[in-house]
């Protein structure tokens, strides 16, 4: 089993990268991402910045504490903020895993919740009786400053000490619309952007709402991910398209990137510029249309995020790679190592040797 990175420190010297390419051979590198990439390559990351996503709060028709954890919405609108999906706890906090959390009191619609400055209503359950859709009083400008007041980034037991919003901003946080991290972005930095000009490696953003990563509920679990909104700008869409016509490599950082350019691709094979709402499933059965490769964190086996990877790389691969990981002693999560994963990698691949270290 792969142990957890408990620092909230981006891309510490000690990071590790594992890359799979398209062969199947498995290569580690420990100086930085910039030396996995290509000349030629386009790489997209998400620059969406993180939500304090997290409020606690009074379930005010028992009196009961409890958190919710914005987890939903239906655009990236700036006054688009009224109304949002959440997942509910009972009473506690980041310091008690999410699985050993206790329920919150039964909700239905009409039911009054306070947090501090922000008060709402549960509109109604959504198949689940922790998955609620919930409506925030108040001016869209009055949200803003309570969310910004009141609430914090959601967090999970892994990491012991609290995290500032600042922890979980990549370098290149923009519009504050995702409800954790796109965590695989902490492999960037100035240094690296600025590298990647001078040899030739075109970068690109776009922005998604990246939801959640676990909800302490199998049943929850299973869902996951929920329908996550994004925009592509015109300018990505144009690289895009340029790079696929001159048989460059498209580089996703992180799952949210590849969801939102392969959604943009479902009608003709070509990304759109502008919002969507990626409603999509991306796992072993999903044909790739758009990237060629993905750098992401470690995740583990399960997870929707781990699925995902599944599109890139045959079950055995990743097998090979979990046992890798754990013997160089990999760390999973936000904070944790990283690696790339090209796809193309089929079945006769499966015994390909080590590559050695680089």
């Amino acid at each position: 089993m792969i142990a957890a990175a408990v620092r909230p420190v981006w891309r510490p010297a000690q990071a590790k990268l594992l890359i799979a390419d398209a062969r199947g051979h498995l290569s580690h590198l420990s100086r930085q991402v910039i030396d996995a990439l290509r000349p030629g390559d386009l790489v997209i990351a998400n620059d969406a910045a993180t939500l304090p996503a997290s409020l606690q709060g009074q379930h005010l028709p028992s009196g009961s504490a409890l958190e919710v954890r914005l987890a939903g919405r239906r655009s990236l609108a700036r006054d688009d903020v009224k109304e949002f999906a959440a997942i509910v706890f009972g009473e506690g906090d980041f310091h008690m895993r999410t699985e050993d959390r206790p329920a919150p009191p039964p909700l239905l619609p009409g039911d009054r919740l306070g947090f501090g400055p922000l008060s709402a209503g549960v509109l109604r359950t959504l198949g689940h009786p922790r998955l609620i859709r919930l409506r925030f009083d108040g001016t869209p400008d009055a949200i803003w400053a309570g969310l910004a007041r009141h609430g914090r980034p959601i967090q999970y037991a892994h990491v012991p000490e609290a995290l500032a919003l600042w922890d979980v901003w990549t370098v290149i946080a923009g519009p504050p619309v995702a409800f954790e991290p796109p965590s695989a972005g902490f492999v960037l930095d100035w240094r690296t952007l600025i590298e990647m000009r001078r040899r030739k490696i075109e970068f690109a953003t776009l922005t998604h709402a990246a939801g959640i990563s676990s909800t302490g509920d199998e049943a929850l679990d299973a869902r996951l991910p929920f329908d996550e909104p994004y925009d592509i700008p015109a300018t990505t869409a144009f690289a895009t398209d340029r790079a696929r016509l001159e048989g460059r490599r498209i580089v996703a950082v992180g799952t949210t990137v590849v969801r939102a350019l392969e959604h943009a691709a479902l009608g003709d094979g070509r990304v759109h510029q502008g919002p969507g709402l990626a409603n999509q499933r991306i796992g072993p059965s999903t044909r790739l249309r758009i990237v060629n490769a993905i750098i992401s964190g470690v995740h583990e086996p399960g997870t929707s995020h781990y699925q995902l990877l599944r599109a890139f790389v045959n079950d055995a691969t990743l097998d090979r790679m979990q046992e890798e990981m754990v013997a160089r002693d990999y760390r999973t999560h936000e904070f944790g190592d990283s690696v790339l994963i090209e796809a193309g990698v089929s079945s006769s691949t499966t015994s390909s040797p080590l590559a050695p270290s680089r």
